[in-house]
């Protein structure tokens, strides 16, 4: 069943990651085994600076990040609350953080100003670790990247 909007947002408002290091506007649908995601890489990121001055283009190991943060955090708390048939005010400090990326290809940069939608679907979600087949496009439908991403649940 197809999350509403203000689930969405209230699951987004848990994704743990703060800018300057939080890379997913918004949640644009979600259900129990998928997510599309969306961020936007603003000019003046942080990393554009030292990556390449002159030529800045967004670094590999930052469109892995935006793909975890969609594709494992965002939907991993959504299955958490499934799981533990809980509300997402209930999901408090648990976290699904990202630990392991697998099958990495990049395709094409990522330029700034440039926003890419991002999806990932549940490959499994078993004794609190959540795998997902994730990728990223660009708004013309262009791919950019793709991984096999796992997540593992975190009580704080």
């Amino acid at each position: 069943m197809a999350v509403d909007a203000a689930l969405r947002e209230a699951i987004l408002k848990k994704v743990p990651q703060q800018p300057p290091f939080r890379f997913i506007d918004e949640i644009i649908e979600m259900d129990e085994n998928r997510v599309t995601g969306a961020y936007r890489f603003k000019d003046d990121e942080f990393f554009y600076a030292g990556h390449f001055p002159g030529n800045p283009i967004t670094p590999g190991v930052i469109l892995i990040e935006m793909m975890a943060q969609s594709g494992i955090v965002a939907l991993g708390i959504y299955n958490i609350m499934l799981q533990k048939h809980i509300g997402v005010d209930d999901v408090g400090k648990v976290l699904t953080l990202f630990s392991y990326a697998d099958q990495v290809e990049f395709l094409r940069p990522v330029l700034p100003g440039e926003r890419v939608i991002v999806h990932g679907e549940k490959i499994h979600y078993r004794r609190g670790i959540f795998k997902a087949r994730v990728s990223a496009e660009g708004e013309d439908g262009s791919p950019i990247c793709s991984a096999i991403l796992t997540g593992a649940e975190r009580h704080e």
